[in-house]
């Protein structure tokens, strides 16, 4: 049986739907059609053949312009695997229609989505959210699996993963915590002020601090490292930042993709996280995690992208000595976990 996972969302998201594809996988080979931006975790994902990418005009922060050659090249690739089945993930407030209808175009002849709007013949099975919006989004697909016939493996804990990691880059210190201080939308980070004083209190505390981020995110990464953290911002794609994560005592992290990175490294999370998606779909997830911020401000559930509320107080109101104290109880977990591994 071949089989198409799709999840058009960015990295984290793509993560977060890792077990619900380990659940297709177990009945047959599975390719993932992802975005450009979340091509690099479906790649990182265990048992996933191919990975199919295709701009949606329709999802994102900047939606690309329809081109219709691009629909057409999906088509006809989608076309030319002859895949028996295939399953749509979305978020609760996404809808999987307009991709189902082109995975009908190129012949897919059994789709299962969950999906709010009425969805005609395009869907197979159409599932709904029965548990509400408040289920962890890696729940939710792993519900949607079920719905459509495909279940995890007896053994599988249905905890986040990636596969193998390339060694850590050189020079690291032997223990660590990292810092990630930004975050793919700006309402999720903590202020670059805030990150500073972060990374100051940690090696106060006695801490070496690694400050992680992306290409673009290189002044930023240099600014709040300075002075006295390693400053790894640019310096590694998604599969090396895995490794940088898998290696350090704890992550602290906007709820943004490293987030979930840490947690399918099995690392403990301190999450800055910003109310304005809902913590129980999108906490660390299967991780001892401890998440720091008002999840009762008046930006909670809005999902914006630029802060709504004046001074940003959801994660303002935070201190550097709760994060070194969160960090400090993080740090016992993984001790204790690493040690419970090593008996075993």
């Amino acid at each position: 049986m071949r089989i198409l996972a799709a999840r058009l969302d960015n990295d984290g998201d793509v993560l977060l739907t890792g077990p619900a594809i380990r659940a297709l996988a177990a009945s047959g080979r599975v390719d993932v059609l992802a975005s450009p931006a979340g091509a690099g975790a479906a790649r990182l994902l265990p048992d996933v053949g191919e990975v199919l990418v295709f701009d949606p005009p329709w999802s994102g922060f900047a939606p690309a312009a329809l081109d219709p050659g691009a629909v057409t090249e999906l088509v006809d690739a989608v076309r030319s695997r002859r895949y028996d089945a295939a399953v749509v993930f979305t978020s609760f407030h996404q809808s999987p229609l307009p991709l189902a209808l082109l995975l009908r175009m190129a012949g897919v002849p059994h789709l299962a989505a969950a999906s709010e709007d009425y969805p005609g013949s395009l869907l197979d099975v159409r599932f709904r959210r029965e548990s509400g919006p408040e289920r962890h989004e890696v729940e939710a697909a792993l519900d949607l699996t079920a719905a459509a016939g495909f279940r995890l493996p007896s053994g599988d804990d249905g905890r986040l993963r990636v596969r193998g990691l390339p060694p850590v880059p050189p020079g690291l210190p032997r223990r660590f915590v990292v810092v990630h201080p930004g975050a793919s939308v700006p309402a999720r980070a903590p202020s670059p002020a805030q990150a500073v004083e972060v990374v100051d209190a940690l090696r106060r505390s006695g801490r070496e601090v690694v400050v992680t981020g992306g290409p673009g995110e290189r002044a930023l990464t240099a600014a709040v490292a300075s002075p006295g953290a390693l400053d790894l911002g640019g310096a590694t794609d998604l599969a090396g930042l895995a490794a940088v994560l898998a290696a350090a005592d704890v992550v602290v992290v906007g709820n943004t993709g490293p987030a979930h990175l840490a947690a399918a490294v099995a690392t403990p999370v301190v999450s800055w996280f910003s109310p304005v998606v809902p913590l129980a779909r999108w906490s660390p997830y299967g991780v001892p995690h401890l998440a720091l911020g008002d999840q009762q401000s008046p930006c909670a559930g809005s999902r914006a992208r630029e802060c709504p509320v004046p001074g940003h107080p959801c994660l303002t109101s935070v201190t550097s000595d709760q994060v070194v104290a969160a960090v400090d109880a993080l740090s016992v977990a993984r001790t204790t976990a690493d040690l419970v591994e090593g008996i075993r």
